[in-house]
């Protein structure tokens, strides 16, 4: 299964007799699946079958579903509030009242008062509305396939560059564990040298258990077994993860803070500057890796 970001736009046209729309579908990173839907009135009836078609596609992200409708205006009807006219022929009583020789508006005047006119979309009928809301709906399938189709797009590109990023932990790991300095001879030679310079700072007069203390400290501070074996197991589950596909985002963001943690364990163990160098740029490239992982659905 291909891997899928959550960032992606998709447009979708759409028309039935006198009515054109436009269907605008935006996804961006999020947690977990955050549908923003934006509709004229009057169809809200249709948001409930509009979350399911995304939820039934979509997995994560912050996504906005707008809506926008136009109808010819040759189809709109010219017709009288008759609030607003109630209220323009009150006032014109009220003012004769209080200006007896005010002269009486003309018809004209009356009927340019705003709101006195108002241009009214006809009503569709019970069977028209069904069938437009059919036609919106399949309109809006198409504009979730074509959103689907570039989260994949970015996903591909998203999955090289991870999977390039896997790779060059997998070889930084590797190249700890291919150090000279963690040759059992080298340990030696060091556990050695700071052993000798302990004594030398103490004139002789070290304690020989407190000794053994200090050398068992050191050799154990120097081991980084445990953390090159969980870096390399969490090497093949990343790779496990990439090869099964899917909604696997959150997984390898967890899977990148098990690396960061033993990178930074690996960085405070090292009394090298070769491992700490290695440690260093384990922590660079899974740094870069957990920014491209927050993209993926």
């Amino acid at each position: 299964m291909a891997l899928a970001s959550m960032t992606g736009f998709a447009r979708s046209l759409g028309e039935m007799g006198a009515v054109r729309w436009t269907w605008e579908l935006r996804s961006v990173n999020g947690k977990s699946l955050d549908l923003r839907i934006r509709i004229p009135a009057g169809l809200e009836t249709l948001e409930p079958q509009i979350r399911e078609r995304c939820s039934k596609i979509l997995r994560r992200g912050n996504v906005t579903i707008g809506l926008a409708m136009q109808r010819d205006q040759s189809e709109q009807q010219l017709q009288v509030n008759e609030v607003a006219l109630e209220a323009v022929l009150s006032t014109i009583d009220l003012l004769k009242e209080k200006v007896p020789d005010l002269a009486p508006p003309s018809l004209d005047g009356i009927l340019s008062q705003k709101g006195v006119f108002e241009l009214k979309e006809p009503e569709d009928d019970e069977e028209t509305r069904a069938a437009l809301h059919k036609t919106l709906l399949t309109t809006l399938d198409g504009a979730l396939i074509d959103l689907v189709d570039m989260r994949h797009s970015e996903g591909q590109a998203i999955n090289q560059v991870v999977t390039g990023q896997i790779d060059r932990i997998a070889g930084l790991t590797q190249a700890a564990e291919d150090l000279p300095a963690r040759l059992p001879e080298a340990i030696k030679a060091r556990l050695k040298k700071q052993v000798s310079d302990l004594m030398d700072a103490s004139d002789g007069q070290f304690d020989p258990q407190r000794l053994h203390q200090e050398a068992v400290f050191l050799a154990t501070k120097a081991d980084i077994r445990e953390e090159l074996d969980r870096l390399h197991a969490h090497v093949a589950a990343a790779r496990d993860l990439m090869g099964t596909g899917g909604a696997i985002g959150r997984r390898l963001d967890f899977l990148a803070q098990e690396f960061n943690r033993e990178a930074n364990t690996l960085c405070s163990k090292s009394n090298d500057v070769d491992l700490t160098a290695i440690g260093l740029d384990l922590k660079a490239v899974i740094d870069q890796m957990r920014e491209q992982i927050q993209n993926l659905e």
